[in-house]
């Protein structure tokens, strides 16, 4: 087993994360970590932490993505599993992950549930997924979970197996919004996903530097491209296709409300002007641009406006 460990300015928390992998009940595995040109001590961190199983990649800022794909060609075994720096792992993850890999050979993705700091259980807090996501077993359809817009696995979460990790020629690059999502896609689109329940990972969002709460304009969300480009060349399956169509408008939504807390409504107003779009998506985006607008001027207005809406989509 190969573990990567993408590294960027988080000399907070990658012990913390390493720590994670040593203490796993399945022992056999190389660590590797790539400093994608960090300014901190993050790489010093790893250094002082003394095992022969860790090796350390420098190399110039280029992305997380960057960072992925050189951790993806360095590895040596058949099975990859990601875990970013700021994120750990429960001791039984690569001993379930092995479990599910020797269960469904032909998956694509071997995936665990994961938890915040906020929730203790993905599937425990959206009950409405009982019917779509088996406690374990292969997912029948990943686009009809992921277009209500609940992520049941994170980066941190899966492994995959390196030969479909190089022929989808890893994760894209220039992307830093949405560039794990548009890998798990494009996979989705052609081979199964391997899913347990159980809590795998520890996905942290109250982290310094977090891409969580980057406010950073985004032109278009990548599995957005992936996915038209895949219709146009009918390599959507028929029976995916109402579902990917869905899940793109999802997208598109959810890149338009980031970009209006990042200041920019261009692409908020694109989608209000398309009419097949969803009124509920359109009904979110008027009071996100309302409240964001008011905010300063008159917050007590802002909060009568958000309370208004709140009520209005139940």
């Amino acid at each position: 087993m190969s573990v990567v460990v993408p590294l960027y300015n988080k000399e907070l928390y990658v012990k913390r994360a390493i720590t994670s992998i040593l203490n796993q009940t399945f022992q056999d595995f190389e660590i590797i970590v790539v400093n994608d040109g960090s300014t901190d001590n993050s790489a010093k961190v790893v250094m002082n932490i003394r095992d022969s199983r860790i090796s350390l990649i420098q190399q110039k800022n280029g992305g997380v993505s960057k960072a992925r794909n050189t951790g993806i060609q360095k590895s040596k075994s058949e099975l990859i599993a990601f875990l970013d720096a700021d994120d750990e792992w429960m001791p039984g993850f690569l001993e379930k992950i092995l479990k599910l890999r020797n269960k469904y050979p032909s998956a694509g993705i071997y995936a665990m549930s994961m938890k915040n700091e906020y929730i203790d259980s993905i599937l425990v807090t959206h009950p409405e997924l009982k019917d779509l996501v088996p406690e374990e077993g292969l997912l029948a359809n990943y686009f009809k979970v992921y277009k209500k817009g609940i992520g049941i696995f994170c980066a941190s979460s899966v492994a995959i197996p390196k030969n479909i990790l190089l022929e989808y020629s890893g994760f894209k690059v220039g992307f830093w919004w949405g560039e794990d999502v548009d890998l798990w896609g494009r996979i989705a689109l052609k081979y199964p996903i391997a899913y347990s329940s159980l809590v795998g990972a520890f996905y942290r969002q109250e982290v310094m530097d977090s891409a969580v709460k980057k406010r950073e304009v985004v032109k278009i969300h990548p599995f957005v491209l992936s996915a038209n480009e895949a219709i146009i060349n009918n390599k959507v399956p028929i029976n995916f296709l109402a579902d990917v169509k869905e899940y793109i408008q999802f997208l598109e939504f959810y890149t338009a409300k980031h970009n209006i807390y990042s200041e920019d409504r261009s692409l908020a107003y694109e989608f209000l002007r398309k009419k097949e779009n969803k009124k509920y998506y359109k009904k979110e985006l008027v009071r996100v641009i309302l409240s964001t607008h008011i905010k300063d001027k008159s917050p007590t207005l802002g909060k009568i406006l958000s309370l208004f809406f709140s009520r209005s989509r139940k």
